[in-house]
């Protein structure tokens, strides 16, 4: 059984700095890309960032690129996302999720879009107090 299980949100002030935890477990994690995404009450599920661990080639969202940071620790299977210098505009319900399986290499556009994507887990909430 695939499963995908996040962990690590809270609530932060802006500025602080969380880091969330994908424990993935049920399938090969070497031949999937994992994805970090998030959605805000009444705004559509977004990619925030996202890793292949076969190659480690990771993408970000621009609104993202240089406050978070993805990583992968293969002998774990799991993949991390550090969040730093969080904004009140970061607060959603993160996901993680996993898809693309076989891809030796994938593009931004695939690897942070939603419908790529097979498997998920039940998300983590992250807050941020301004």
């Amino acid at each position: 059984e695939v499963q995908l299980v996040e962990s690590g949100g809270g609530l932060v002030q802006a500025g602080g700095s969380l880091r969330l935890s994908c424990a993935a477990s049920g399938f090969t994690f070497d031949d999937y890309a994992i994805g970090w995404f998030r959605q805000a009450p009444g705004k559509e599920r977004e990619g925030v960032s996202c890793i292949s661990p076969s190659d480690g080639t990771t993408y970000y969202t621009a609104s993202v690129k240089g406050r978070f940071t993805i990583s992968s620790d293969n002998a774990k299977n799991t993949v991390y996302l550090q969040m730093n210098s969080l904004k009140p505009e970061d607060a959603a319900l993160y996901y993680c999720a996993a898809g693309l399986p076989g891809r030796k290499r994938i593009e931004k556009f695939e690897g942070l879009r939603v419908g790529g994507y097979d498997y998920w887990g039940q998300g983590t909430q992250v807050t941020v107090s301004s």
